[in-house]
């Protein structure tokens, strides 16, 4: 349901509390009381989520433009286990350069205090402490600025407006040769190229892994071609070799694929404008005419080069020899389904490894283990789905991975997987079916590569890389299974009404400009839980039906708006998308609830308030 009036409920904003204590502070505590007469923006996110990662990216201009009015706080709201522990949380601050307070939340207290539903989720509070605010997604910080630009004025002339700096205290920087590697690649010289994702650069090592050779990239996050010293990159990741002997590298936070020359060092752009990919974006074309949206991982693939395309749970392709990309595989739905490419769904794909008749990738918001055929079907080997996780051998179909990063072709036709929260080093033999264990005791791998009889790892928060003897035997690991920490939200079976809440923000209007300014698209897992309701409409509400017979399951809800600046006197005004995908668990009890707001932006006029 859209709505363009203003909010005139005063809804107090609850107190931020959380067992991890702060970060980013100095060791020092806060409560909102300390922040009052500063307007603030909550960022819940978890650093497993690439759309919470995006939005750490819009949010930098706007901290810098407002420093000495706002002030931006994360709440770190874990979905994966890994996640809930505290040296993770203290390592992604680091890894992301979130260059602001950060509230460790490993029980979603204030997650649940504030009822949010989805990573990420931003919520604005005005220096009075009252939320004027809530967006849940993407492409809001046009909106947000706009409203701190409110209200600094408002609380300017009203006398509750506090400038000055905020509680930001930077952490010392440690002194590693890697920080927070993401990816490796075997030169054909036996030295190592691997991304240094946390310092924007690639480190050349030699064939003892340890010694640097040379540094790629000045080391500052940007966007520019040049020589060694002379270019730069936004946190790369994956890397791969080409005919010519050339690298092609996902330059994940620029959106762009990058290419470097081994021998002069020398790094050019293949692909992306440096432009995050919206809904109506461009799906083909010339390679350095069509945006991007967070490229993780590259391999070689049926002679074109294959990309996890994470910021959208697709794979594209880039053809080398017509200088193009395409869209290969995946619908931007994010979960998992099988057939044909077309179809498939994805969740945030972050590695492939490619042999002569399959692709395989690792699929890690589903904590699974998928390939592509040759005929372009999609299948998944391990893992069911968003909400199952774990560390569990045995039987492909009964196994758990949680939040695997990489993937490695073995001589013998198996796959190893850098099963990355579980702290890991899998197996999956497609011959028997089985999942094994490898090695444990290493830190967040993030992807592998096969030297001789050896495997060397990336050991991505221990910022190095490991070298293993590939073992003849599985290391015995008891067993885990793990459920997302979110509590199921209690509806009625039968009859519910589900409203998305767009309120278009002040100075704007819709935009149908393209098409429909609105799309909401409902499905649900186990499929049958929905009898009615399923599918794609224009309309932000919608009736739908559950089967009583279906006591719990997933209400996935993918929601997007387009608004433009509502001037007439402006031939060429900003527009923007907003959009955000849910997964809403759902437990059915006659005494539940008989309507599910999903915040996109704004305030929902039928929540009960806060005192």
């Amino acid at each position: 349901m859209t709505d363009s009036a203003p909010r005139s409920a005063r809804v107090r904003a609850p107190e931020l509390t959380g067992k991890g204590g702060w970060l980013n502070t100095g060791d020092q505590q806060y409560t909102l009381a300390d922040l009052r007469g500063r307007i603030v923006v909550l960022d819940f996110w978890t650093f497993c989520c690439i759309n919470c990662l995006h939005v750490l990216d819009e949010l930098r201009e706007l901290e810098e433009k407002h420093r000495d009015t706002l002030v931006v706080i994360g709440v770190h709201s874990p979905k994966f286990a890994h996640e809930a522990e505290h040296q993770a949380v203290v390592d992604a601050v680091e890894r992301y350069d979130v260059a602001h307070p950060v509230l460790d939340d490993p029980e979603l207290a204030t997650w649940k205090q504030y009822a949010v539903r989805a990573w990420p989720t931003l919520v604005v509070i005005d220096p009075e402490g009252y939320v004027v605010a809530q967006h849940a997604g993407e492409g809001h910080v046009h909106a947000i600025e706009r409203l701190v630009t409110e209200l600094e004025a408002e609380h300017e002339a009203k006398g509750t407006l506090r400038r000055g700096d905020g509680p930001y205290v930077a952490p010392e920087p440690e002194p590693t040769a890697l920080r927070f590697p993401g990816k490796a690649l075997l030169l054909p010289s036996g030295t190592f190229l691997v991304s240094d994702t946390t310092r924007h650069q690639l480190v050349e090592l030699a064939e003892d892994a340890e010694t640097v050779v040379r540094r790629i990239g000045s080391g500052t996050r940007g966007f520019a071609d040049g020589g060694p010293r002379e270019a730069s990159f936004s946190e790369p990741q994956g890397l791969a070799l080409l005919d010519d002997g050339s690298v092609v590298v996902a330059d994940t936070v620029n959106h762009a694929l990058r290419r470097l020359d081994p021998a002069t060092g020398e790094v050019t752009t293949l692909a992306g404008t440096g432009k995050q990919w919206w809904q109506g974006s461009a799906t083909s074309g010339p390679a350095r005419e069509v945006d991007l949206s967070s490229p993780w991982d590259v391999a070689v693939f049926g002679g074109k080069v294959w990309i996890a395309m994470a910021g959208v749970h697709q794979l594209w392709t880039y053809d080398p020899a017509g200088r193009t990309v395409a869209v290969a595989a995946g619908t931007t739905n994010e979960g998992l389904v099988d057939g044909p490419a077309a179809e498939a769904w994805f969740a945030q794909p972050s590695g492939l490894a490619a042999t002569a008749d399959r692709l395989w990738l690792a699929d890690s918001e589903t904590s699974a283990l998928r390939w592509v055929g040759l005929d372009g079907q999609v299948h998944t080997a391990v893992g069911t789905g968003l909400f199952d996780f774990g560390h569990r051998d045995g039987a492909a179909d009964q196994a758990l991975l949680q939040h695997p990063l990489g993937v490695t072709a073995l001589p013998d036709g198996s796959v190893a997987v850098a099963d990355t929260y579980n702290h890991a080093l899998r197996r999956y033999d497609p011959a028997t079916g089985e999942v094994t264990t490898l090695a444990t005791d290493l830190r967040e791998p993030s992807d592998a590569v096969l030297v001789g009889e050896d495997i060397v790892v990336v050991e991505s928060a221990r910022h190095r890389l490991t070298r293993l003897r590939l073992p003849e035997e599985a290391v015995r690991v008891e067993s885990v299974a793990h459920r997302t920490q979110r509590a199921a939200t209690e509806v009625v079976p039968g009859a519910l009404r589900l409203d998305v809440i767009f309120q278009v923000p002040v100075g704007q209007k819709l935009d149908d400009s393209y098409g429909p300014s609105t799309r909401l698209l409902v499905s649900a897992t186990p499929p049958e839980l929905l009898l009615k309701g399923e599918g794609a409409d224009t309309d932000l509400s919608r009736d739908l039906e559950l089967n009583p017979d279906v006591t719990e399951g997933v209400l996935h809800v993918s929601a997007m708006a387009a608004s433009c600046d509502d001037d007439p006197a402006n031939a060429y005004p900003a527009c923007h998308v907003h959009q955000q995908d849910w997964g809403v668990p759902v437990r059915l009890t006659e005494g539940g609830a008989d309507r599910l707001p999903l915040v996109l932006a704004g305030m929902d006029d039928a929540a009960p308030g806060q005192g």
